[in-house]
């Protein structure tokens, strides 16, 4: 999406190795939670409170030195594709999480993507993240030619599509690949959800809040 690196969000060392693992899966949440928790010795997991932090973090070193696996990734009999997007902030700023899923055009779930944005982020900042991960990993598996974004937050809606300078101090390199990622979809247009309505990127962002509120490690 852009030779650059994205700026990276202050999170403490072991939220940092649960985001190494989820990258290595692909960002497929469900996909690292259970590799996670098939690591842990005993009968803890990522999130159990039997799991020491020391168990943790030697459970996901020991998983990144094993080398990890992208799922298979679902075939799509179609170049349309809807993607929702959702980023959560708790204390805003505070721990803070992103979440995107990619839906093909007959409404079947094909990624389901989340990870940690940081411990001291704020919820523009998540919402960024959300956007940038979800049409990284869409154009990383697919070839889209039309798309379709579903997001709540009017500040991206307003930066992204209506032209308007970032007014998230330090978002500039999020929404700089989130342009570059979009120029390359010929038709994309954006739906903006409601408090209301249902958002299935929600829950994965809060699960990447919970680990973005990992303490040290």
């Amino acid at each position: 999406m852009t030779d650059d690196l994205l700026p990276a969000e202050h999170r403490s060392p072991l939220a940092t190795l649960v985001d190494e693992v989820l990258a290595g899966v692909g960002y497929e949440m469900a996909a690292a939670t259970d590799a996670i928790d098939d690591a842990v010795p005993g009968y803890g997991g990522l999130f159990d409170p039997r799991t020491s932090r020391d168990e943790l973090r030697r459970a996901l070193e020991d998983l990144l030195e094993s080398g990890l696996t992208r799922p298979a990734i679902p075939e799509s009999t179609s170049d349309s594709f809807v993607l929702y997007v959702d980023g959560s902030s708790r204390g805003n700023p505070g721990p803070a999480g992103a979440g995107a899923v990619i839906v093909d055009a007959s409404g079947e779930q094909l990624a389901r993507l989340g990870r940690p944005v940081g411990s001291r982020t704020g919820n523009n900042t998540a919402e960024y993240v959300a956007l940038q991960l979800g049409l990284a990993e869409l154009l990383t598996r697919y070839e889209p030619h039309r798309l379709e974004v579903r997001i709540d937050s009017m500040t991206v809606i307003r930066d992204v599509w209506g032209g308007d300078d970032p007014t998230e101090p330090g978002v500039e390199t999020y929404s700089e690949a989130v342009a570059t990622a979009l120029s390359r979809v010929p038709d994309h247009r954006y739906t903006h959800l409601a408090d209301s309505d249902p958002n299935p990127a929600d829950a994965l962002a809060t699960v990447g809040a919970d680990i973005a509120a990992f303490g040290p490690g």
